[in-house]
């Protein structure tokens, strides 16, 4: 890892700790600085400005989770269903306990809410870089369904496991076997 990764990755995690700590609004470029123990502009130069660094926190986290599904595909290579029912259950589990996408997703119960339309709204990139890797995880799986559909039934299940993530409505081994059960309508007609 270079130097520059290194410092790089130091300012992206400690602009995630310090928004679990205290919030988004309270973060700033100097907190952050300070925190890494580098100047402001070392901070600018790594990763702009602060919506910079807010996108960086998000992407540095979907890494996180779709390490996850690989995970979860490479454990079923021959079944699609189990696949995707482990990748949910793992994706809801690791959600639980992420201080990040708490503080993010909390903050809609205050005035704190400049982080959600990342993972919302404006989430075109995240949707994009999620049905992406299940897109390239699909080849050893027989597949009956067209691109079209394909990549209707990909975004179908993408959009409802992070439905999943922001608004929990039950344990995650059970929502993934209700995902499960959906995909596999759409998958296997």
């Amino acid at each position: 890892m270079t130097s520059t990764a290194s410092t790089r990755e130091r300012i992206v995690a400690s602009g995630a700790r310090l928004t679990v700590d205290l919030g988004w609004a309270h973060v700033t470029m100097a907190k952050v600085a300070d925190d890494v123990g580098v100047s402001r502009q070392t901070v600018y130069n790594e990763v702009g400005t602060k919506p910079g660094l807010a996108e960086a926190m998000i992407l540095r986290e979907l890494d996180r989770f779709l390490d996850v599904v690989t995970g979860a595909f490479d454990r079923h290579p021959d079944d699609l269903v189990a696949a995707i029912r482990s990748a949910a259950e793992g994706v809801l589990q690791h959600a639980r306990g992420n201080s990040l996408l708490h503080a993010v997703v909390s903050a809609t119960h205050g005035a704190d809410t400049e982080l959600l339309p990342l993972l919302t709204t404006h989430s075109t990139g995240l949707l994009s870089v999620a049905k992406s890797v299940i897109s390239d995880r699909l080849g050893p799986y027989e597949v009956t369904l067209g691109p079209a559909q394909l990549d209707a039934a990909i975004d179908m299940v993408v959009r409802l496991v992070l439905s999943h993530v922001m608004q929990p409505s039950g344990e995650p081994a059970a929502t993934a076997v209700d995902i499960a059960w959906v995909a596999e309508r759409v998958l296997r007609p």
